[in-house]
């Protein structure tokens, strides 16, 4: 662990900005001002194989620390992983194998390593302690904690009072990450509002087994691209850190305009005053929030890919989106390979759409024509079953195509 560390004069960029709530804030300000290296620690299931921007919230913010001098521990948890956290779900999380578990991990790790210095990181496994627990180690760890408190942990309680399962499995994943804590003697942990008790569990652990408890950092929900709901996979609005440059610069310039700000604020290193200015010039309507969503979607992309890949992205954008120029270069998909296809089965063959639910709500919301070679557009909706020529174009969606041939 080094032993140097940078004592910021202005500590609010560290605590306020990308903050949700910090427990505690006075407590964690002044570990902060004795100058000692803090170890930091982040855990994460890999229970899926990548990560989006609403991760590289949290994972900036552990940067940000680390530049400063400060321990970086990156938990992986691969014993967790195979029981799941039900935090911010309603049902119970289906268990995944080991080799799930190693291959996700390894997906996870190189997408984590694009934000967070990989060289000054301590990446430790759960197996290392897990592995050597007796049932006499499980139960003197249930025994510290009682089910009343685990049922005032709200997902838990509102499927208690629905009559859901609540399998007893999911009760010893708050307690499994809290032991972490204790393992790493972890000085802060870091996660998402959503992950507050389960934080909150380590620090009480943490005092009963004579340490110090760690302190609480909780990061802002980011919400998706959908301008709703929290950014998800499951969601489809999100923006995954392995996206190409044009998707990922694209989806970016889908984001509505009242998020634009919070997305500089939690994802950018622009100065608090500029982002101010924007929300001012944007509420006063003399400034187009289409140039600040276009740098920051050229910022991103470039963060994730580089200057010339962002640019390019751009370039695509403003042909194909905002003259709706046709690209210069798209797949080709045989027309006597898809012919016979009802329109959602095609689009899901070729690409276009993810799955045949996808491409149903594509159909439904009319983001789905044909383009004929003459530049004739013809929308699709649902049950149409146009005729498909060689040389036409089909776009879903403001960015995917494919030409007939």
């Amino acid at each position: 662990m080094t032993s140097r560390v940078e004592i910021p004069e202005n500590l609010s960029p560290i605590t306020r900005r990308g903050v949700s709530r910090i427990i505690s804030e006075d407590e964690f300000t002044a570990m902060l001002r004795r100058g000692q290296p803090l170890r930091l620690k982040m855990g994460f299931d890999p229970s899926r194989p990548d990560i989006h921007l609403g991760h590289v919230v949290g994972l900036r913010k552990l940067r940000q620390l680390q530049d400063l001098g400060h321990q970086v521990i990156l938990i992986v948890g691969d014993w967790t992983a195979q029981i799941g956290d039900p935090s911010g779900r309603s049902a119970t999380r289906t268990m995944l194998s080991h080799a799930e578990v190693l291959e996700n991990a390894e997906s996870y790790m190189r997408q984590f390593f694009k934000v967070v210095d990989r060289d000054r990181t301590q990446v430790e496994w759960q197996s290392q302690w897990f592995g050597e627990f007796t049932l006499a180690n499980v139960i003197e760890l249930t025994s510290r904690f009682t089910i009343n408190q685990f049922l005032h942990r709200e997902d838990f309680a509102n499927r208690y009072s629905q009559n859901q399962p609540i399998a007893i499995t999911e009760m010893l994943y708050p307690l499994m990450q809290a032991y972490d804590s204790v393992v790493i003697e972890s000085d802060v942990e870091f996660g998402g509002t959503d992950q507050m008790f389960n934080l909150l569990v380590g620090r009480e652990l943490q005092g009963m087994m004579g340490q110090t408890p760690q302190q609480c950092f909780m990061m802002p929900i980011l919400v998706g691209t959908d301008g709703v709901q929290k950014m998800s996979k499951s969601l489809g609005n999100y923006v995954a850190l392995e996206e190409p440059p044009q998707e990922m610069y694209g989806k970016l310039m889908s984001l509505p305009d009242n998020l634009i700000t919070s997305y500089y604020e939690y994802l950018t290193d622009v100065p608090d005053a500029d982002i101010a200015e924007m929300q001012h010039s944007m509420e006063s309507e003399t400034a187009n929030p289409m140039d600040f969503k276009k740098g920051l979607a050229r910022y991103i992309t470039a963060v994730f890919h580089d200057a010339d890949a962002a640019s390019a992205a751009e370039s695509h954008f403003e042909k194909v989106v905002q003259r709706r120029d046709l690209p210069d270069d798209m797949p080709k998909v045989s027309l006597s390979d898809i012919a016979e296809l009802p329109m959602n089965r095609l689009l899901a063959q070729t690409g276009l759409a993810s799955s045949n639910a996808e491409a149903r709500r594509l159909i439904t919301q009319g983001a789905v024509e044909i383009i004929h070679p003459n530049g004739e557009r013809i929308s699709v909706t649902p049950g149409d079953a146009p005729e498909l020529r060689a040389g036409d174009v089909i776009r879903a969606g403001r960015r995917r195509f494919v030409r007939l041939v």
